[in-house]
């Protein structure tokens, strides 16, 4: 499916990214190699969605002369992982991001209703004054999404941008609907949702794969 179906939905079609996201997918990965490889990716995913980060330049000496440079400006922004699986996305990011904050809003989907239901949540103090990308590996429902963004504007944040990995048609209608101000990057599009509210093709349940407790 492509994202030209959605506004405000980028999906980042790079053929060494897409190369991992066939192995992550794949049943036959192992527990390690499942999460090196969500590492990666979202070591690529993280050039994609800073693209457009306000600059400034400085003065810079280098050993032939001096000039002016850029650098990114403003407060340094905020990861949002959503507990569990947003953990495997988050390493990735701070990578390449060392010196963002990093806040955690802890979600589990009800079994029956499959809405989400919130049970931790830490940001810095200073949130709201900071771009925040939020980090999810799967959008299925887009429940916990929704309620992550829902929580997250309650506290003041007004620049939001949300990552994942694969997305469920269904779950993009969802957010997009809610929140239609947050822009979305996502490796793929998937094809729709199971009986079951997992995106299929899919790659299982991404938390069970990241800690290997399945």
């Amino acid at each position: 499916m492509s994202a030209n179906e959605f506004d405000n939905v980028s999906v980042i079609n790079h053929p060494l990214l897409q190369h991992k996201l066939s192995y992550v997918r794949s049943a036959d990965t192992t527990t390690d190699n499942f999460r090196r490889l969500v590492r990666e990716i979202s070591h690529m995913m993280a050039y994609e969605i800073t693209r457009d980060l306000p600059t400034e330049k400085i003065a810079i000496t280098t050993p032939l002369t001096t000039f002016d440079s850029p650098v990114i400006s403003g407060k340094k922004l905020c990861l949002v992982s959503i507990l569990r699986a947003g953990t495997g996305m988050l390493d990735g990011m701070i990578d390449l991001l060392p010196g963002a904050r990093v806040g955690h809003i802890g979600l589990y989907r009800d079994p029956e209703s499959l809405e989400a239901v919130e049970y931790y949540f830490k940001v810095p103090e200073d949130i709201q004054d900071r771009l925040v990308i939020v980090l999810d590996p799967m959008l299925a429902t887009g429940h916990s999404a929704i309620a992550a963004l829902d929580r997250l504007k309650e506290v003041g944040v007004t620049s939001i941008k949300f990552a994942c990995l694969l997305a469920a048609p269904e779950g993009l209608r969802n957010l997009l609907a809610a929140h239609p101000d947050v822009p979305v990057t996502t490796a793929s599009i998937d094809w729709h949702l199971n009986d079951h509210g997992y995106i299929v093709p899919g790659l299982g349940d991404a938390g069970d794969r990241i800690f290997g407790t399945k």
